[in-house]
């Protein structure tokens, strides 16, 4: 069990990592940043819709083919060659998608926090704090009220790169709570194990006493 969280808190850590890096890289390589991206995208659509196609070439004679496939591959080739001719198309997006990622996750959060003020512990406030912040990032994201896409880019940066950051530090605090849960359950554990084997020794004190008698 402790294998799996710990596998847990460090693959939210790796991908706010991962978050940060790309915050990073659209705030100073704006230009380069939005051209790599259109690229992969528009690469993997293209790739996409010729599968399709040549999927629906194979299944050709077949009469249980799916007839829409050709629509899907044909379109989905056609987007990917208008995301890599026109990548600044592809900057408006990025807000919206990134926008929506993170306030998902920040309703979890604040779920979370909601939790933790049920339990008394005093991370709930901050939680909520950062969970709050991180909503607004997002919802500015969504509606973004920039434009130009090279700015849009260094925003949408700026905001990826505090939502990751303050993502790390809420999933650290996060993790340290669990940890203590986990060492006060293990003491608490230890006690019970403990006062168990006081009144088994006890009992057999008791038991020799009476057979002396």
């Amino acid at each position: 069990m402790g294998s799996i969280i710990s596998k847990f808190f460090k693959s939210i850590l790796l991908s706010s990592a991962i978050l940060a890096v790309v915050g990073l890289l659209l705030v100073f390589q704006s230009e380069f940043t939005i051209l790599a991206i259109a690229y992969v995208i528009g690469g993997i659509l293209i790739a996409l819709g010729t599968l399709t196609l040549i999927k629906y070439i194979k299944d050709i004679d077949n009469p249980l083919r799916n007839e829409l496939n050709i629509v899907y591959g044909i379109v989905t080739a056609i987007l990917g060659v208008i995301v890599i001719k026109n990548p600044e198309a592809l900057a408006g997006l990025i807000p919206l998608v990134v926008g929506v990622i993170i306030v998902i996750n920040s309703a979890a959060k604040l779920e979370y926090s909601l939790e933790l003020k049920k339990d008394d512990n005093n991370l709930w406030k901050t939680t909520m704090i950062l969970s709050i912040v991180t909503a607004i990032c997002g919802i500015l994201l969504i509606f973004n009220p920039f434009k130009g896409a090279v700015f849009i880019t260094k925003i949408v940066g700026a905001l990826i790169f505090t939502y990751a950051l303050l993502d790390i530090i809420s999933t650290l605090m996060f993790e340290n709570t669990v940890k203590s849960l986990k060492k006060e359950i293990k003491e608490i554990v230890e006690d019970v194990k403990e006062a168990e084997v006081i009144e088994e020794k006890k009992e057999k004190k008791k038991k020799k006493e009476k057979e002396k008698k």
